[in-house]
């Protein structure tokens, strides 16, 4: 296609919609809830007092500002540089850069605006480790995910998993302000942060592949090397399961010190995310790749728990902001989850619409 843009058919949310707005509230949602289970943590300890909202509010606000310009600055460069594939799959087709309303050139400038100034935004008012986190995940997801495993290799969205598991690394260090130095970035003072950064990374694969069983032939045309269409749906549902089961395994693995914030709070945590785990467990094991594509030209069981998969990674960290905030509030929402899975395996819910 030719990259010459047509001016007069760009419109303000065409530059809004390159930083994939819908995949950037999902991953500010984690690193929302790594700041608030950092700040909760610490006003346990302190037999909850002395617990600072306007700091944390503040944090919070300055995360999801430069989490906001950095993750779409690098969605930004992956339109630029996905081009060329992009009109080839109807779900990408009508990117602005792809349908030549916005050129390469100035798409390009628009995702380097972005990144910089978000990286910047994290020095000035966060510190030097938020940003690093941010900073890596855009240069992983443009160099490693884009340009190289995304066109070459079947595990592209695996290792690609690692750019969209950063968001839960860039809060804690922003919460932890000064106590983090830049000399070991890795070093974010507890386990915490990592295991939330191996369930997204874990969720990553059997969330995607969901989608990517009824769009293999899209994928096919454009020439992405997607486990659905390179190894067979078969092999792909056996290896969706196992990410699942891995991660219902690590989900449930004791995440609280029962001695910082009380046994009640440790193991309740611990029951919410088997219950979670179990429901998106079954969504994955229900999937049928024999169904009958509805009028969208999806499998209705895949598109149930990709979906599904949406509402299971959000859950589990707002569980645990509940379970160090309030045990009580928390038995509550527990026992809501539970009815609304019981009631799905009652009655076959519909598949709601993209």
């Amino acid at each position: 296609m030719s990259d010459v843009a047509d001016p007069g058919s760009v419109k303000l949310s065409d530059w809004f919609q390159l930083m994939k707005p819908g995949v950037l509230s999902l991953l500010q949602v984690t690193a929302m809830c790594a700041i608030l289970i950092h700040d909760l943590i610490q006003w346990n300890i302190a037999d909850r007092t002395g617990f600072d909202l306007m700091d944390t509010l503040q944090t919070m606000a300055i995360v999801f500002v430069g989490g906001y310009l950095t993750a779409g600055g690098a969605h930004t460069f992956n339109n630029v540089l996905d081009r060329d594939i992009d009109p080839k799959m109807a779900r990408t087709e009508k990117r602005a850069i792809a349908r030549g309303a916005i050129s390469p050139q100035a798409g390009f400038a628009w995702a380097l605006f972005l990144s910089i100034m978000g990286t910047l935004w994290l020095i000035k008012f966060a510190n030097e480790v938020a940003a690093f986190w941010a900073a890596f995940s855009i240069l992983f997801y443009v160099f490693i995910y884009t340009l190289w495993l995304k066109r070459t290799s079947v595990q592209n969205i695996v290792i690609g998993g690692i750019a969209g598991a950063t968001p839960p690394l860039v809060g804690w260090a922003a919460a932890m302000g000064d106590a983090v130095s830049i000399s070991n970035p890795f070093d974010l003072g507890s386990a915490l942060p990592w295991l939330m950064f191996s369930l997204i990374f874990l969720w990553t694969p059997p969330h995607f592949w969901a989608l990517a069983l009824y769009r293999s032939d899209q994928y096919k045309e454009a020439g992405i090397p997607m486990m659905p269409w390179v190894n067979g749906p078969h092999r792909t549902m056996i290896e969706m399961r196992v990410y699942a089961l891995i991660l219902i395994g690590i989900a449930a693995m004791p995440w609280l010190n029962p001695a910082e914030v009380g046994e009640l709070r440790a193991y309740l945590y611990t029951l919410i995310v088997l219950v979670l785990g179990i429901w998106y467990n079954q969504s994955v094991i229900s999937i049928d790749i024999h169904e009958k594509k509805d009028s969208e030209g999806r499998i209705p069981s895949a598109a149930r728990s990709f979906y599904i998969s949406l509402s299971y990674l959000a859950l589990m960290f707002i569980s645990l902001v509940s379970v160090l905030f309030s045990p009580e509030l928390t038995i509550l929402f527990l026992v809501l989850i539970m009815l609304k899975i019981l009631t799905k395996t009652k009655r076959k819910s519909p598949v709601p619409s993209p």
